[in-house]
């Protein structure tokens, strides 16, 4: 494994992943006698029956699944999870320390939100850079791999057969809000993991495709891919333009298409992430800088 750039700099992102997480549970979970799933909510199982601090259980719950995590994870996602599990451990400890005894009124449904949206959040950052927080962690990124179902909802399955085993102590009112948090953790993880430059996607069909095409690429430096499509009805042959550009370029798009054709007939949906040259985030940066001069 070769120490790069961006191997630091998703080692720091999960540590913050992991602060952010683990604030949530000591100053919301914790505080508000509410549950949390996985290996985590195993640990704060332990905690309540017999008093053993989660800093140290999650760190020794968590040395099987991590053995198990080296066949299916490979070298670097293995270290990425150790430096996920290591901070997670570390972060619940500091914040024990120094816990902020944040109030709410005693009102266990603005906990409940709060302590999903700040897990799901630092979770979210965790697994967009590449790691887990160990636990069933782990297991929900074999199942993402093995079967193509988002981390989100493999942890939201996980959790509630460990949620069941919370039962021994906590009350059916507290479980219910304890569903609450785990349901938007969930939505939210998937939310900071899709959460990217958006575009937007735009089919061009018209009898004058090539004039289109190089208009695009001559007043707006975006590139087009011409397709190979044939009418349904009049069975003719012709190419139909496809660009990908920014939300803030479709209108010009639409203006240089009806401008050369306006019986041009254009599709344009929402695309959730683009990589390549032109969408990188320095790129982005560069043109909403121009943008603003």
């Amino acid at each position: 494994m070769r120490i790069s750039k961006q191997l630091i700099i998703n080692c720091i992102m999960i540590f913050i992943g992991a602060s952010i997480f683990s604030f949530g549970l000591v100053n919301f979970n914790m505080a508000n006698k509410l549950a949390e799933g996985g290996m985590t909510g195993i640990a704060l199982i332990i905690y309540n029956l017999f008093n053993v601090s989660p800093a140290i259980t999650t760190l020794v719950l968590n040395i099987p699944l991590i053995i198990i995590g080296l066949k299916f994870l490979g070298l670097e996602a293995l270290f990425l999870t150790l430096v996920g599990t290591f901070s997670l451990s570390a972060n619940i400890w500091i914040w024990q320390q120094f816990p902020l005894y944040i109030s709410v009124d005693h009102d266990l449904l603005i906990a409940a939100l709060l302590a999903g949206i700040c897990g799901g959040f630092g979770s979210g950052i965790v697994y967009k850079f590449g790691g887990t927080t160990g636990g069933t962690d782990i297991v929900a990124r074999i199942i993402e791999k093995k079967f193509n179902l988002t981390i989100g909802r493999s942890l939201l399955l996980l959790d509630l057969c460990v949620l069941l085993l919370s039962l021994t102590y906590l009350s059916l009112k507290e479980m219910m809000y304890t569903l609450i948090a785990v349901f938007v953790f969930s939505q939210v993880v998937d939310f900071v993991q899709d959460a990217s430059y958006g575009a937007k996607a735009i089919l061009i069909v018209s009898n004058k495709d090539k004039e289109i095409g190089e208009k695009i690429m001559a007043e707006m430096g975006r590139g087009v891919t011409y397709i190979k499509t044939q009418g349904g009805y009049s069975k003719k042959e012709r190419d139909m333009v496809y660009c990908v550009c920014s939300m803030s370029e479709m209108n010009k798009v639409k203006e240089i298409s009806h401008e050369i054709d306006d019986t041009a007939f254009m599709t344009i949906f929402t695309i959730n992430e683009v990589l390549g040259e032109g969408f990188s985030y320095e790129e982005m940066m560069e043109k909403i800088e121009g943008d603003l001069q």
